[in-house]
């Protein structure tokens, strides 16, 4: 599933969000003013290419990269073969994936009998790994404000 914004033009530098899994990645790439750009969940394979694309449509300026299971391979993978460096940042993921779950119902509300189940008991229909990716790079620059 890609979710991409064509009508918005990044006039600052971005921030590429990555989820990194064994089978599948999380990608999104978010401004400096939380205008969100892209977001994607791709498989894994398929990561290191798809943000080579992405550094060449958006100004990315670095990579916050969650920090749990498989983060440190995927950052000496990233590191080794991306086409060009990127400064990567590892941001705490804890409870991103059910923080992830709720925003993917404020992002896409509930239609249909989605709409009477109780909030708790409602599971997107869909993975997301890329939410978590924006979830990343909103902690990063809350980190930044605070």
């Amino acid at each position: 599933m890609t979710n991409y914004y064509p009508e918005f033009s990044p006039t600052q530098p971005t921030i590429l969000g990555f989820d990194p899994g064994r089978d599948k990645c999380g990608v999104a790439v978010m401004g400096l003013d939380r205008q969100l750009y892209y977001h994607q969940i791709v498989p894994a394979d398929d990561a290191i290419a798809t943000i080579d694309d992405l550094r060449k449509k958006f100004p990315i300026s670095l990579m916050v990269m969650g920090d749990q299971t498989t983060a440190k391979k995927w950052q000496k993978q990233l590191q080794e073969k991306l086409l060009e460096p990127l400064n990567i940042i590892m941001v705490d993921e804890r409870y991103s994936s059910l923080e992830a779950r709720d925003r993917y119902w404020q992002m896409y509300p509930p239609k249909g009998l989605f709409k009477l189940l109780p909030k708790g008991m409602r599971n997107p229909p869909r993975p997301v790994d890329d939410i978590v990716a924006i979830l990343l790079i909103e902690r990063y620059l809350n980190r930044l404000t605070e």
